[in-house]
C-alpha cells in the first residue's frame, strides 16, 4: 500500500496540466474579447467625432 505508482502521479499531472491548459485558454479567450470590445468602442467614438464634423462643415457652407 506504500509503494508510490509513477503511472498514476504521471496521469494526475497530465491532468493536472491539460485542466490548467483549460484555464488559461479561457481567461485568454476573456482578455482578448474584452480587448476587441475596446478597440470597437473607440472606432465607434472616432466615427461619431468624424461625423459630426462633417456635419458641422456642411452646415457652415
Amino acid at each position: 500500500m506504500g509503494d508510490l505508482l509513477w503511472g498514476d502521479v504521471l496521469v494526475q499531472l497530465f491532468y493536472l496540466i491539460i485542466l490548467v491548459l483549460i484555464i488559461m485558454l479561457f481567461v485568454s479567450l476573456f482578455r482578448s474579447q474584452a480587448k476587441r470590445q475596446k478597440q470597437l468602442n473607440r472606432i465607434e467614438q472616432k466615427i461619431d467625432e468624424l461625423k459630426s464634423t462633417q456635419s458641422h462643415d456642411h452646415q457652415e457652407q
